[in-house]
């Protein structure tokens, strides 16, 4: 059960993709994206994807040479195409852009379609908050359709997230709202399996649409399925996740089903937004510490977590002790330094 230093692994994942002649910038930037996510907690979206990642690059589905492009300008309102590049590049140049135009405007509407894996959406979120910005982000899932429809037989959805970022005044930590439209992200049912380890009673289905535990129902068919959060409110959100992620940015919505590639495409559509321009602005900050307070005061003990919360306390906890990475994930990671990889 092997645990790494952050540092570590930075240089480890950036030098397995070096290895396959990704550009050093590319896999440095891919690297703390990963890397970042586990330090917050969020292992599914961390450095266990790098696998997958190689996989796609030798199959054609990730292009690490790709750049986002600019497919409308119109002043507040930008879209790109990403090209299939990797999600950490050309994520952060839509989020770039966003973030001046929205200087310059107060408000700006970016869509992003066909990026290969953005990782954690959160981060994006973190991104525009440091520029003091509020970002809402809807994005979707073009791979293997893993997530069962309220009152489906099939799955129909991806696990198409949804985030929301707000900055916080005097140096407090962002309010990042970011999660799946399923009840757990997919990966996670591969840390499961990987670690030979149920899952949460609730989350999932087997192939005949029955309760079941096993990760297996995701990682090999017969395929089951994985349940939205709050049954109709979750699935409804799904599939507005998908509209404004995919189909309104010009992407892939998941009924261009992805199920035997390695790739995994994410469109997104972000809103950012200058609460300085609005009409709110005089007591924006004091509300939300205000509010912030008033609903931690719930218990007397600091035990409520907010949102964003539970990541900062994972950060501060793994950048101390290091970050676990179970046995089976690290073979697969070690794997990757044998000649030939490039070929999975």
């Amino acid at each position: 059960m092997p645990i790494f230093q952050h540092s570590f692994l930075r240089q480890y994942v950036a030098a397995r993709l070096t290895d396959i002649k990704v550009a050093p910038d590319v896999a440095a930037m891919v690297a703390d994206n990963l890397v970042d996510a586990c330090l917050k907690g969020h292992d599914s979206h961390g450095v266990t994807m790098l696998p997958r990642y190689i996989a796609a690059i030798a199959e054609g589905g990730l292009r690490p040479d790709a750049r986002a492009t600019v497919t409308l300008d119109a002043g507040a309102v930008l879209s790109f195409n990403g090209g299939q590049g990797f999600g950490q590049v050309v994520g952060r140049q839509a989020m770039d852009a966003g973030i001046r135009r929205a200087g310059e405007y107060g408000v700006a509407v970016i869509g992003l379609a066909d990026a290969h894996h953005l990782g954690r959406i959160g981060a994006w979120a973190e991104q525009a908050a440091r520029a003091g910005l509020v970002s809402i982000h809807f994005a979707n899932v073009n791979s293997r359709s893993p997530v069962m429809p309220w009152q489906g037989r099939e799955p129909r959805l991806g696990t198409n997230p949804f985030c929301v970022g707000i900055p916080v005044a005097g140096g407090g930590h962002p309010v990042v709202l970011d999660f799946a439209t399923s009840i757990i992200a997919g990966n996670k049912a591969r840390l499961a399996w990987n670690a030979g380890q149920p899952l949460a009673p609730g989350c999932i289905v087997d192939d005949k649409g029955q309760p079941a535990v096993d990760p297996r129902w995701l990682m090999t068919e017969p395929f089951g399925a994985l349940l939205p959060f709050g049954q109709h409110k979750g699935s409804g959100l799904s599939v507005v996740c998908s509209l404004l992620g995919a189909a309104l940015t010009g992407g892939m919505t998941e009924r261009h089903d992805n199920r035997d590639k390695q790739r995994i495409l994410n469109s997104m559509l972000s809103i950012v937004i200058d609460p300085e321009k609005l009409g709110g602005a005089d007591n924006y900050q004091q509300e939300i510490a205000g509010l912030l307070d008033w609903v931690r005061s719930s218990r007397d003990d600091d035990a409520l977590l907010l949102p964003g919360d539970a990541e900062q306390e994972k950060y501060q906890q793994r950048l101390a002790q290091g970050i676990f990475i179970d046995d089976t994930s690290w073979r697969q990671l070690a794997a990757l330094e044998a000649p030939g990889v490039a070929t999975l």
